[in-house]
């Protein structure tokens, strides 16, 4: 590092001893030098040079003296060290250029061996300086990247904190959330850039501030759907109820986006949304040129299979009963034992709901359906009859009703 020093003042041969004084200095590249005559002139060469390190200043100078061009700086907030020389014995110039931000001071008649060991420090001083800085723009850069994926709780933790979370691979216990808009493919094909743009942006907007509203994880997004972690980077004991809650927010915004661009004249589609929690390898794995903070396991395709199976169930909300099981008080109407495409064994699954059942009219009703389903008793067609003949749009209903209808007496569902 070169040090680039401006000297202020206003004795004719000043520029010339330093020169002679810190030639080797100069030589070697530590240090340079340029000289102002009096604190106006000072001023400009800064204005004009934004990379001068450090001022040395005579305080008694014509047009502007060197506790003024001191003010001046401090005003401005110029975070430049400054020394201030002033006479031997001056100690009252001295403690008002302290108290004005002088980093040190010398005395005349100038000792340069003093000079010299006192610019030395401040160039420490410089460095340390210089380093505080590259740091904060360091951290300042890396937080607005992860605030992209992070909740911005956790995106400080991980700048202010580089021990406290790894980012390498690891096998974590987590919870996992996959969304997808119906139909988004064949949507996008008939409307226009200008009103696909900012239909998209408002919707990734809403569904990633509840996401980080939860404290969760964007692991990533891919048109219009996306999935999100809870339980890594960072610990979080209560990941579950986390993934749930952000569930619900989900589909409460989702429902609201669609009817508020349905009255636009736009048919979006219904967000479905499946959850399950479970273990998972999670780190960086973008290799070298990317961050790509992502999840790996059977877990992660469990969710995926649960989003998917809304469509043939007619729900919106798939969590499993790994999940549920998980989550503190959890409520919930069972929906069936599926058998998810590519996959053998049976997982239990539910559709989250922010009341008990029993405070509710229709999922009581369900409810009661579902048992006799489960028990296997022929009264369960006519149980969801009677249901879907009250509540006709319940579709998870109506799809129970048809199987019934069908023959089958089972909760029992495979899935293609």
């Amino acid at each position: 590092m070169t040090a680039q020093i401006l000297v202020v003042d206003d004795e004719p041969d000043m520029r010339t001893l330093v020169l002679q004084k810190f030639r080797h200095q100069i030589r070697d590249g530590g240090i340079s030098f340029l000289f102002a005559g009096d604190g106006v002139e000072a001023l400009a060469m800064l204005e004009a040079n934004g990379d001068i390190d450090m001022v040395v200043a005579d305080i008694n100078m014509p047009r502007m003296d060197g506790l003024t061009l001191l003010q001046k700086l401090r005003e401005s907030a110029e975070n430049i060290s400054t020394i201030i020389v002033s006479a031997y014995g001056d100690m009252n110039n001295i403690r008002t250029a302290m108290n004005r931000g002088a980093f040190d001071f010398v005395t005349k008649p100038i000792d340069f061996a003093d000079l010299e060991k006192t610019i030395a420090k401040t160039v420490r001083h410089v460095e340390v300086l210089r380093e505080a800085r590259r740091r904060q723009s360091a951290a300042e850069r890396a937080y607005a990247a992860l605030s992209r994926y992070f909740s911005p709780n956790l995106a400080r933790r991980l700048v202010g904190e580089t021990d406290a979370i790894d980012l390498g691979g690891q096998r974590r216990e987590i919870a996992t959330l996959f969304s997808d808009i119906a139909n988004f493919t064949t949507l996008v094909e008939t409307i226009e850039p200008s009103v696909l743009g900012p239909l998209l942006n408002d919707y990734l907007s809403g569904m990633t501030d509840i996401v980080f509203a939860h404290d969760g994880t964007v692991a990533k997004i891919v048109g219009d759907a996306l999935h999100v972690l809870f339980g890594a980077p960072g610990e979080q004991p209560d990941h579950a109820d986390r993934a749930n809650s952000c569930a619900l927010a989900w589909d409460e915004f989702a429902q609201s986006f669609r009817e508020r661009w349905q009255q636009k004249g736009i048919a979006l589609g219904v967000t479905r949304i499946g959850a399950h929690a479970g273990p998972a390898i999670v780190g960086n794995f973008g290799g070298g040129r990317f961050f790509d903070y992502t999840a790996y396991g059977d877990t992660i395709n469990v969710a995926s299979r649960l989003e998917d199976a809304n469509r043939h169930l007619g729900t919106r909300v798939l969590v499993s009963a790994g999940l549920a099981a998980r989550v503190e008080k959890f409520q919930g109407r069972p929906v069936g034992d599926l058998v998810l495409r590519g996959r053998t064994e049976v997982i239990r699954a539910f559709e989250p709901l922010k009341i008990e059942p029993s405070d509710d009219p229709a999922s009581e009703s369900y409810q009661n359906a579902f048992s006799l389903l489960e028990d296997g008793d022929a009264r369960a067609l006519a149980a969801f009859a009677t249901h879907v003949g009250k509540y006709p749009t319940d579709h998870l209903a109506s799809f129970h009703l048809k199987r019934l209808l069908g023959g089958t007496i089972s909760t029992k569902i495979t899935l293609d």
